[in-house]
């Protein structure tokens, strides 16, 4: 019997996919990758790259799937191809409909994230200055997001937003990329009594390898894997995961998008703008920070993470496992459901 592939799970990627971005997935072993489908679009805009996202992966079948369950990532797992979940990093689609949650559920949306850049009618964002916290709209939209099997990510909300969404919500949620707030000071990171009360109740924070919020933990291969050591001692190795927030391919057009949409004229830098706290040294960054991240130039990097783990910093091969794609399995698992999807 040939033995199963190892698990490697990246809980957030955004950008343009094609097949060699594809064929990079394959080269990294990656096993499941969550592709983000909105920013700031509607419901229509969204069921268009629903749309667009179902003739890709019927075109390239041969390297990945629409995952919809725990299931199928086993399925692409054991058929040596990538498991795509699609998520949304705003709540935008909903259109202030309710209903729509399950309604995107069935078109294979599987993680959505209650807010993005800006404060919203479901809570606050991390770049603003005042965070109202979780509202009712907010509480129901977590509530039906739960009852339909889909994850709730807070990745850009503000603390107070993140902190009453953990709280509130019957079922585990994720912080699917972002860092320990104590170890770079950005505030698109997560304070350390935030990450303590989402591994309280079983979520998982995927760390990012985006410069301009891992500072000189994107440098290399080995200044990552000791953040995601350091990450660990904090909250525990079951609720460490990968979110790398690559963006393959992604240009000038796509970055205007993520950082403007249409509220704004003027300049905005997203994460680039902010300064660090924690380390006030670092450097300003570039516009496109992550193509300086040399050890994860595209995704075929993630094979090299779980040797490092065990090899310089000490993890068991089961430890550096959970990590790699292990505890987003288990949250999948428990929230997308284990059947298969339909």
């Amino acid at each position: 019997m040939t033995a199963a592939a190892p698990l490697v799970i990246d809980g957030l990627q955004c950008g343009p996919y094609d097949r060699e971005v594809f064929e990079q997935l394959r080269a990294g072993g990656v096993t499941c990758a969550t592709a983000t489908v909105a920013f700031w679009e509607d419901a229509v805009e969204t069921m268009d790259a629903l749309a667009a996202w179902h003739d890709l992966v019927t075109a390239n079948a041969d390297l990945v799937l629409l995952a919809r369950s725990a299931a199928d990532i086993g399925r692409a797992r054991a058929e040596g191809r990538t498991a795509i979940l699609l998520g949304a990093q705003n709540a935008s689609p909903l259109q202030g409909r309710l209903g729509f949650v399950r309604l995107f559920h069935d078109m294979g949306l599987r993680v959505m994230q209650l807010t993005y850049n800006n404060n919203n009618e479901f809570g606050g964002s991390c770049y603003e200055e005042s965070d109202p916290g979780l509202t009712r709209f907010g509480r129901e939209v977590v509530r039906e997001m739960n009852a339909a099997g889909m994850l709730v990510d807070l990745s850009h909300s503000g603390d107070r937003t993140r902190r009453e969404a953990i709280a509130h919500s019957a079922a585990p949620v994720a912080i699917t990329h972002a860092n320990p707030r104590s170890l770079y000071g950005h505030p698109r990171n997560a304070d350390d009594a935030t990450l303590k009360e989402l591994a309280a109740r079983d979520g998982v924070v995927g760390l990012a390898t985006y410069r301009s919020i891992s500072g000189r933990y994107a440098a290399t291969l080995d200044d990552w894997c000791e953040m995601a050591a350091r990450t660990v001692e904090l909250v525990g190795v079951r609720h460490v995961a990968i979110g790398t927030d690559l963006s393959p391919k992604a240009g000038p057009a796509e970055f205007a998008w993520m950082r403007k949409g249409r509220w704004t004229r003027g300049e905005q830098r997203g994460a680039d703008l902010a300064v660090p706290a924690a380390e006030p040294a670092e450097p300003a960054e570039p516009a496109e920070p992550a193509d300086d991240t040399e050890w994860l130039a595209d995704a075929s990097g993630l094979a090299l993470v779980a040797d490092r783990l065990t090899s310089r910093f000490g993890f068991s091969a089961a430890e550096a496992e959970a990590v790699v794609g292990g505890n987003w399995l288990r949250l999948y698992t428990t929230v997308l459901g284990s059947g298969t999807g339909t």
